[in-house]
């Protein structure tokens, strides 16, 4: 299997051996090759394999067994998270079954108010990008999805932003970015009339709110986003291997 030259040979390897789980190219609770045939099958070292299988291990997503091999967990299905992207909502929609789409809602171009401008380490007033999206899975709606970006970091025109694409391609496509690592402080919430006028439903109930902040390289601050999310429908689970 050739591997691609722009990324790193130990990330192609990470993000192959994920797939394959996640596909069902290796079930849950299935022998998986040794290190030397995979390191055979990929062209790569065993050291490489090796810190692969690793870090799949320290995600809870295989078990190696002292002579016996390597083994995907059993219960990998029942994790809907990991890897750190644990409010990628695409992932997550897959992940329960569901077909996810995307309806590309608004763009504008505004000044910062005080709590934007902190977490994006702006001033008062700078101009903000404000993306608004509606995330569903098969027809239902299941998560607004509010994203602040700084105006300075966009690179393309405004108006060529494709609001249909992952958050992941809209920085890479449009502003250059590569997003690093995201902290996501969670909250349960009523839900609002305004976002009740996209995820429908009674008036009273709880739903999460998701306060999100990207970051790039050398902790640049990229985006801050705010998700009303519905998990009456979508099931969350983490998995967390403990030493």
């Amino acid at each position: 299997m050739a591997l691609i030259q722009s990324k790193t040979v130990a990330n192609q390897v990470d993000e192959i051996l994920l797939e394959r789980i996640r596909d069902g190219n290796y079930l849950p609770g299935s022998r998986m090759p040794s290190e030397s045939e995979l390191s055979d099958e990929l062209g790569v070292s065993r050291a490489t394999v090796r810190t692969a299988l690793a870090k799949l291990a320290a995600n809870g997503l295989i078990l190696r067994k002292q002579g016996d091999g390597t083994y995907v967990n059993a219960r990998v299905r029942d994790v809907s998270a990991h890897f750190g992207n644990l409010w990628d909502l695409v992932q997550l929609i897959e992940g329960n079954g569901y077909k996810p789409s995307i309806r590309f809602i608004s763009i504008q171009k505004r000044p910062a108010t005080d709590k934007e401008a902190l977490a994006l380490a702006l001033e008062e007033g700078d101009d903000l990008i404000c993306i608004r999206r509606l995330f569903f899975a098969d027809h239902k709606p299941v998560s607004l999805a509010d994203n602040f970006i700084p105006f300075s970091l966009l690179r393309e025109p405004l108006e060529s932003i494709n609001g249909q694409l992952h958050i992941r391609d809209i920085f890479h496509n449009y502003f250059h970015q590569d997003i690093a690592f995201v902290i996501t402080d969670i909250r349960s919430t009523i839900i609002g009339e305004e976002t009740r006028a996209f995820l429908g439903g009674q008036s009273d109930r709880a739903i999460l709110n998701l306060s999100i902040s990207f970051y790039g390289k050398n902790n640049l601050p990229l985006a801050f986003g705010i998700n009303h999310f519905d998990d009456s429908v979508l099931r969350l689970s983490l998995v967390q291997a403990w030493a």
